[in-house]
């Protein structure tokens, strides 16, 4: 299905630097992407990757309308990883106390608030490099009610064995959030404690047991644009793609060790949108953290490049968010709407590669909507 039909054929994707048409890029999907291919596509020349990456975007979704997803820290601080960006890590002095993990019930109400606020996706996060096997039950009995609720359903709990992922997918569990972070190559100077294959393993984990894979990065932690490419490269030769992409402008925060890293700059994020949108041109491109500190400029070009995904609310984790007036005013003065939960269920099942227009899957998915609506 394209909702738009593109103003010419895509073809192959360019091999050097040269400036590109946007005959030069596919709708297709690949897995298959070079660095030097990669590479080409970010460097061009600004307007043309917009152009391009449009085309793309307009190609497999609505171009105007904005997926929300509500993310709620369920376990706050004490981790034993040592990501250098973040303030939940025990080694490192943020002033962040640690908290028990939540209440099944608070968790509940919460989604029910940003259901009503309009979210379509539930992010639920622990910080903990792995969950323990005491906390599974309760992990799942918040999987199941928030899905009970008509929401789509994800976690974000560190590494997974063999068990914990079958207990998650019985449990109902939609996405599973695990971000390779950067390139493998600056991978070893942002974190230490857990290695880039480490990553990579419990994706597969998460994807061979039929749960569907959320992985992104972070921009802004002392890489180089080459690092930023290559990121996005070994997202795109996943043997699936992942249905959703996060990607966050570093919030540098006093106490980590990146508390003092330069900033990117915002036409270098945007290209990152672009390149993202480009080589997984059926996932959905989140906007993540870091929109505090972006310009509705910015964010405006984001969107054109093809990002079509915002955490709503007032805070994500431990950060803060722009909160729903701020984008309710954003939307209104670019003409962005939010995608209904049905569309969202219609469009998640076309990003599968060679869908039939209908199967059970996304009757299913009608199907729990409209149950939790009636409910």
């Amino acid at each position: 299905m394209t909702f738009a039909a593109p103003l010419q054929t895509l073809a192959s994707a360019p091999t050097t630097a040269a400036p590109a048409s946007p005959a030069s890029f596919q709708h297709d999907v690949r897995h298959d992407w070079t660095s030097a291919e990669a590479q080409a596509i970010y460097h061009q020349p600004f307007n043309d990757l917009l152009f391009a990456a449009h085309l793309v975007h307009r190609a497999h979704f609505k171009p105007n309308a904005i997926q929300k997803s509500r993310l709620l820290s369920i376990k706050t601080g004490g981790c034993a990883e040592d990501c250098g960006y973040c303030s939940q890590s025990a080694h490192h002095a943020s002033g962040l106390s640690a908290s028990k993990l939540m209440e099944v019930e608070r968790v509940i109400e919460e989604a029910r608030k940003a259901k009503a606020a309009g979210a379509t996706r539930y992010c639920m996060g622990a910080a903990w490099r792995s969950p323990k096997a005491r906390d599974m039950a309760q992990i799942t009995a918040m999987v199941a009610g928030v899905k009970a609720l008509g929401l789509e359903t994800c976690m974000t709990l560190g590494m997974l064995d063999d068990t914990q992922v079958v207990e998650l997918k019985s449990a109902g569990l939609d996405y599973y959030n695990h971000n390779i972070d950067t390139s493998k190559a600056h991978y070893g100077n942002v974190i230490t404690t857990r290695t880039f294959a480490d990553r990579l393993e419990t994706l597969a984990r998460v994807r061979e047991a039929g749960i569907n894979v959320c992985s992104g990065g972070i921009v802004g932690l002392g890489e180089t644009a080459a690092d930023r490419v290559d990121m996005l490269v070994t997202l795109a030769n996943l043997p699936e793609h992942p249905g959703s992409v996060p990607i966050n402008m570093l919030i540098a925060i006093p106490g980590t060790p990146l508390e003092n890293v330069a900033k990117v700059d915002p036409i270098d994020f945007v290209r990152t949108i672009a390149t993202a949108r480009i080589l997984m041109p059926k996932s959905y491109v989140r906007l993540s953290a870091g929109r505090t500190g972006m310009s509705d400029e910015t964010q405006a070009l984001c969107f054109f490049a093809g990002a079509n995904s915002i955490f709503a609310g007032d805070t994500l984790l431990t950060t803060d968010n722009p909160g729903e007036d701020a984008d309710s005013a954003l939307f209104a003065k670019l003409g962005l709407e939010t995608m209904r939960a049905e569309e969202h269920c219609d469009q998640a099942h076309l990003r599968r590669s060679n869908a039939p227009a209908e199967d059970e899957n996304m009757s299913s998915c009608r199907e729990d909507v409209a149950d939790a609506a009636t409910a």
